[in-house]
């Protein structure tokens, strides 16, 4: 397919806790989508919505049996981007550093700073070496998009935000909390990185909905977070998060050329080793992931 000629789009959503299915998705259907990269994280779940096509993954497994640090976050993308994945909704729980961003706000963040330490990056390495920028980590189409959907359903949403991405599975302390709040950060997470760096390894557009569960430790006013809290809370964003992938998720289905902001084409001069040096058996993993670039040689 030419980068000018309209492609029909195929909505990711990948669910975070509290997350793990999705109400009004036809046809669906559970099924395991094997990897070079290992097991991801459960069954992808295909249907359709308003005649739109969806994959939708649990990021922690249904019954979420899987931390941060365990998440197989290679094999998710690469299971999706197999499954035929054009456009990936990350859906996620996080921790307020700001203020006027309370518990059960939505923010469609634009920036990421990954603080993470114990993950596999990136799908190349050593024998292909790649570099894609990050300069503008989420795909602003999906963002006006997730936007747009949230204002019509009256959901409380700031359009754009950084943020922290940290390694977990504890809390932040105290003086970890104030640090990231003086960086400008907006919202600490512990999922979205390397999930964003291999969304976009993969040419696959990627967009962020931060789902505010409490205020980190940081707040005088509130209680320091406990896992109690952050539950009541993430159940109700569930449900409205729920609500958001059924409005957006029609809005994306229209035919569309390559996508303005280069998604799509992240590693046409990304590939740095030459074809002669690259190793047979790494390229032979990166199919899905790059073979777009790679079959040209």
């Amino acid at each position: 397919m030419s980068a000018a000629e309209p492609r029909r789009p195929v909505i990711g959503v990948i669910g975070g806790s509290g997350l793990y299915d999705i109400e009004g998705i036809e046809d669906k259907r559970w099924e395991r989508v094997a990897t070079p990269w290992g097991e991801a994280s459960d069954e992808l779940m295909f249907g359709t919505l308003e005649g739109v096509s969806v994959v939708f993954l649990p990021r922690h497994g249904r019954g979420h049996k899987l931390s941060p640090t365990d998440l197989n976050y290679r094999a998710n993308i690469d299971a999706l981007k197999r499954a035929g994945v054009t456009d990936i909704l990350s859906m996620s729980a996080v921790g307020s550093l700001r203020e006027d961003l309370p518990p059960g706000h939505f923010v469609i963040v634009d920036q990421f700073i990954d603080r993470t330490f114990a993950r596999a990056k990136s799908f190349f390495g050593a024998g292909c070496v790649a570099h894609v920028s990050m300069a503008e980590p989420v795909c602003a189409r999906l963002g006006d998009a997730l936007e747009r959907s949230a204002r019509a359903l009256d959901l409380p949403v700031t359009r754009g935000g950084t943020y922290l991405a940290m390694e977990g599975p504890q809390f932040s302390t105290k003086a970890e909390s104030h640090l990231y709040r003086a960086w400008g950060c907006s919202v600490i997470g512990m999922t979205n990185m390397p999930e964003a760096k291999l969304a976009r390894e993969a040419e696959l557009c990627y967009a962020t909905v931060a789902m505010v569960t409490d205020y980190d430790c940081w707040h005088e006013d509130h209680e320091a977070v406990t896992v109690e809290q952050v539950v009541k809370v993430l159940l109700g964003n569930a449900d409205r998060a729920r609500a958001l992938v059924r409005a957006v998720v029609p809005s994306l289905g229209a035919a569309r050329p390559a996508c303005a902001a280069g998604c799509d084409h992240a590693l046409d001069h990304a590939l740095i080793t030459a074809p002669a040096a690259r190793d047979p058996d790494l390229v032979a993993r990166l199919d899905a992931v790059a073979g777009r670039v790679l079959s040209g040689g």
